[in-house]
């Protein structure tokens, strides 16, 4: 006689069934796609910060750069919403001009030209005497474009990030006494 022996407490092999393979597999495809959702929106926003910063420096530096040549300057010559010639102090002639085409405002004297900002979307000049009007800060427009003695400037710039023309400077405004008059 030969005697069988079986077990009575006999476990089920231990697997996960369809179901929970299923709602896991789904779970942990919508965490991967928030974190993913997350980085690019992340990455975006840091390179629009760095971006910003890089266009508000460059702006700084022509901002300075115009402001040194204007107060500078002898006294202004012609004038258009787009250019400024002025005459300096030993008799040369320098202009300060806007190109929408090329989007770039230069300096041009003599055989040198100087690019002092690029991207820029707009740039106007304005011109005044110095002389305020009551109660104000705003001036009274010159008679003649030799009488000026104060110069308005205000622009706008902006560059492309992933294709899209994002982050406006827009706040850039200035206005420059002509001192060596």
């Amino acid at each position: 006689m030969v005697y069988k022996i079986t077990s009575i407490n006999r476990r089920p092999a231990a697997a996960f069934t369809l179901p929970e393979i299923l709602v896991s597999s789904a779970l942990g495809v919508l965490v991967l796609l928030a974190v993913g959702v997350l980085s690019v929106y992340s990455g975006r926003s840091f390179v629009a910060i760095a971006n910003y910063v890089g266009m508000d420096q460059v702006s700084q530096l022509a901002l300075d750069k115009m402001s040194r040549e204007i107060r500078q300057a002898h006294r202004l010559v012609e004038f258009s919403p787009t250019s400024l010639t002025f005459e300096a102090a030993n008799q040369q002639r320098f202009t300060i001009s806007y190109d929408p085409d090329a989007r770039t405002l230069v300096r041009i004297g003599g055989a040198t030209t100087n690019v002092y900002l690029t991207d820029c979307d707009s740039l106007e000049f304005s011109k005044y005497q110095r002389t305020t009007i009551s109660n104000t800060f705003d001036a009274y427009e010159p008679a003649y474009v030799t009488n000026t003695r104060l110069i308005q400037v205000t622009w706008t710039c902006s560059r492309r990030i992933l294709g899209a023309k994002v982050n406006t400077e827009s706040v850039q405004s200035t206005k420059v006494v002509l001192r060596n008059n």
